[in-house]
């Protein structure tokens, strides 16, 4: 079954794909912590605020957002949509240069993400369950 990326359900999908391989994926030795906010949303009122914190060592995204994050990411739906869900760098690196992604803060957090989650096996099974929950 398939969902809307960050609407309610496709998130509470999304946290238990997680659950399942928690204590199985390699620790991020990076704390990164970054807020979200995804506009043009097709559902609610059209935004929503989102997080991405690797201060436990393990990657958790969930709705809500961080007291005093390293930099806050401003992007449209269908573009975090395809960095985040779908794990589509060119779209990300197209939306970067276009200019759809504006970031407030640590710019060298928000590329450190790029080398400081490792990537396995399980890592990379969770990243295509995600992708099959995602409409």
């Amino acid at each position: 079954m398939s969902f809307e990326f960050l609407s309610d359900e496709w998130m509470d999908a999304a946290r238990a794909i997680r659950a399942k391989y928690e204590g199985q994926t390699p620790k991020i030795s990076a704390v990164i912590r970054i807020n979200q906010v995804i506009t043009d949303v097709p559902f609610g009122d059209g935004t929503v605020k989102s997080y991405i914190d690797t201060s436990s060592g393990d990657m958790q995204m969930d709705l809500g957002e961080l007291e005093n994050p390293d930099a806050t990411v401003t992007t449209d739906w269908a573009t975090a949509r395809a960095m985040f869900a779908l794990n589509d760098q060119a779209a990300a690196m197209q939306a970067f240069m276009g200019g759809k992604i504006k970031v407030a803060g640590d710019m060298m957090k928000i590329m450190s993400m790029q080398t400081a989650v490792p990537q396995s096996d399980v890592t990379l099974k969770i990243a295509e369950e995600i992708k099959s929950i995602t409409n």
